[in-house]
């Protein structure tokens, strides 16, 4: 794999473990001269940087690819209601609705001056 095949996250767990092992005196897998060692300070994390940019790691990721389906796609029928059936199931649900809650009038000006009033005392 190339390494702009990799998402940032795959990236970063690849350099780590690489580091990691570089770190516990893993043998590198590329050469790099001394003065190159110097100048990155021996740092696991570029050498293994250095090694994952020039595409010598033996280390892949594996990513599952979804299932694909065979059969076609249909559309779901749905059922179709007559105009007087659905009149009929809204009257019913309207008056299911007055049995069981109360009906809320519109406030009146004269009663939000009575609670004004109860506030100021």
């Amino acid at each position: 794999m190339n390494v702009e095949d990799f998402t940032r996250y795959e990236r970063a767990r690849i350099l780590g473990a690489r580091a990691f092992q570089i770190a516990m005196n893993a043998p590198l897998l590329i050469k790099i001269s001394q003065d190159d060692l110097e100048k990155i300070k021996f740092d696991a994390l570029k050498i293994a940087e250095v090694e994952l940019n020039s595409n010598i790691l033996p280390i892949s990721v594996k990513k599952p690819f979804p299932k694909k389906k065979e059969e076609l796609l249909r559309r779901m029928k749905s059922p179709q209601i007559s105009d007087e059936k659905a009149k009929k199931m809204e009257e019913r649900e309207e008056g299911r609705i007055e049995e069981e809650g109360e009906i809320m009038e519109l406030a009146k000006p004269e009663d939000e001056e009575e609670s004004e009033e109860g506030r100021e005392e």
